[in-house]
């Protein structure tokens, strides 16, 4: 099973040309779910698990993977769905999120498969806030048409691993608060989960922030700014952009603005939960002035109270 991703090295420059790559399973079900490879390290087998005592009741156990304790999360039962465990056929996706790695407990591995982020829509409204899909594609299979369900991993970990969002005394400046009240970030992600994060960590500088749920939501709002005389710099302190997002990833929203002369000083902090060293390369590629991992509250405001510092002179 871990030779469907044998080429994943390959499949990073499809990051950045507003490209992913999508692996498919089922939960024991016809219907298909999603997640986005370059954040699965291997498929296998589901090997013994042993149990965790006291551990969240979506835990499953811990797998040894190569000497290496991985705890194994129930996909099925963490997104809600009845019934017990994944019948038949269970695989194990082993997956790096925001610096720690965990295994999801499928059933069938499917396949991969290529696609653009325009092909990648929001869930529908009538969805309702409950739901943990960051976002929806369709997929044809001869003459049908198919709905891939794409799951808000960050969702599914959040309610199993508590973020704590206090920021460091070592780290907050005080004497910067009176400057930080009232002045605006714009915070670009398709998961409510990172935005309310991010948002009750801004908060606590005095922030006000303003939520995009895509890259090309942004750049329309950023757009209009402009075309209404707004100059960027003056609305916003900075913006923080997730990486992968429907209709338009952060590095192809990064690059539209700085294409653009009203809006290309906008300061850019690219916040995601992808491979550091890749994403690195990256920032400096399409030009975001920052990259921090996700649910890193210090960085969050180590980067803010930066910019402010920059503007202050």
């Amino acid at each position: 099973m871990a030779s469907i991703l044998d080429s994943v090295d390959q499949r990073t420059q499809l990051v950045g040309e507003n490209r992913l790559e999508l692996l498919l399973f089922r939960l024991g079900s016809r219907q298909l779910f999603a997640i986005n490879v370059f954040k699965v390290r291997e498929v296998v087998k589901l090997p013994r698990l042993n149990k965790m005592p006291g551990a969240h009741h979506n835990i499953s156990g811990v797998a040894n993977i190569r000497g290496v304790s991985i705890p194994v999360i129930d996909l099925r039962s963490a997104i809600g769905m009845r019934g017990q465990g994944v019948e038949g056929e269970a695989n194990l996706i082993i997956t790096e999120y925001n610096r720690t790695i965990q295994g999801f407990l499928v059933g069938q591995v499917a396949n991969i498969v290529n696609m653009t982020w325009k092909d990648i829509l929001p869930p529908p409204r009538s969805a309702g806030r409950a739901n943990y899909l960051t976002a929806i594609t369709r997929l044809r299979e001869g003459e049908s048409e198919q709905i891939v369900e794409i799951i808000d991993v960050e969702k599914v970990l959040a309610e199993i691993i508590t973020y704590d969002i206090r920021i460091s005394e070592s780290v907050l400046d005080r004497a910067l608060l009176p400057q930080m009240a009232g002045r605006k970030v714009l915070i670009v992600d398709d998961s409510s989960t990172a935005r309310n994060l991010i948002r009750d960590t801004l908060a606590q500088l005095g922030l006000e922030v303003i939520e995009c749920q895509d890259g090309l939501q942004a750049l329309t709002l950023l757009k209009r700014w402009c075309d209404e005389g707004k100059k960027v710099t003056d609305e916003l302190l900075l913006m923080i952009t997730d990486a992968e997002m429907p209709e338009m990833d952060g590095y192809r929203l990064t690059h539209e603005v700085r294409s653009d002369p009203r809006m290309g000083e906008l300061f850019i902090t690219l916040n995601t939960s992808l491979s550091g060293n890749f994403n690195e390369a990256m920032v400096k590629k399409v030009g975001c002035d920052r990259f921090i991992s996700k649910f890193q509250p210090d960085l969050l405001v180590g980067v803010a109270q930066e910019r402010l510092r920059q503007l202050l002179g």
